[in-house]
């Protein structure tokens, strides 16, 4: 939706602080908005964002750069700076849930916002890490990846199936494996970080699974499936060896665990 399309929400209600966070053009404003307010505009009507205002420090390309070599200081940063942007992005989305349901339940669109503050925290711990190790935001190139992808979730159900129950789960995964590979390299402070950041993830899983399950009545395996949005698959929301512990801590069932773990593309050989 394109902003001629839809006025802007007004002041002083959250769905003003969630489009201004997505439209917002500075670092500093990704980094730091403003309070949430506490009221809700009434009768909000739904407003699905096409994309983000992006910082000139965000160098936005078609395909961004492997995250390896981490055993120099430059490559775990070029690591970390890849995660602070799935961090923004994944704030960002949130805000832009609360804007595009508005008739989703004001428990579901609180949820939203506190998740999108976590994220925003966690973008604050990556770049004191990537400074730590003589960098800054905006060294590196970056990807909207998610911006790409997400918004073409027809509504709630879709979205959490997606988010929660999709890229922010297979981050169980990813956060452990990153965090073994920077004490590999010696770099105990930064697998520090990726462990705490991963123990805080549990909990948005979890609020994805409850409300996957609210919005559609269970949290079954092939529901999830058919709930993501065109191209995505359950094949980029796991790692390898899948974090069981995790997920289950997060409400996922054992077997949603087993199926998750074993479904293979149609086109695979030998599927």
């Amino acid at each position: 939706m394109s902003l001629a399309a839809v006025h802007a929400p007004p002041s002083g209600t959250i769905q003003r602080w969630a489009w201004d966070y997505v439209l917002a053009t500075s670092l500093d404003a990704k980094l730091a908005p403003p309070a949430v307010p506490d009221a809700w505009e009434t009768d909000a009507p739904a407003r699905r964002l096409d994309s983000p205002g992006r910082p000139p420090e965000l160098r936005i390309v078609q395909k961004a750069g492997k995250t390896r070599g981490l055993r120099s200081p430059h490559g775990r940063a070029r690591a970390l700076h890849t995660f602070l942007h799935h961090e923004l992005q994944a704030a960002e989305l949130m805000a832009w849930a609360v804007l595009a349901f508005p008739d989703s339940p004001p428990e579901f669109r609180r949820g939203l916002v506190r998740i999108a503050l976590d994220e925003i925290r966690h973008m604050h711990m990556y770049a004191k890490e990537i400074a730590r190790l003589g960098h800054a935001v905006g060294d590196f190139t970056v990807r909207d990846w998610f911006w790409e992808r997400v918004p073409r979730c027809p509504d709630a159900a879709s979205f959490v199936a997606a988010m929660g129950l999709g890229f922010e789960s297979a981050n169980l995964e990813h956060t452990a494996s990153y965090a073994a590979r920077f004490r590999e390299a010696g770099d105990e402070e930064g697998a520090r970080v990726q462990e705490l950041i991963g123990l805080e993830e549990i909990a948005h899983v979890r609020f994805g699974a409850r409300w996957f399950s609210t919005f559609t009545g269970s949290l079954d395996f092939e529901r999830w499936k058919a709930a993501l949005p065109a191209p995505l698959s359950p094949m980029l929301m796991r790692g390898r060896p899948i974090h069981r512990d995790a997920r289950r801590r997060a409400g996922q069932p054992e077997a949603f665990l087993d199926q998750l773990d074993a479904w293979q593309p149609d086109d695979l050989p030998g599927s």
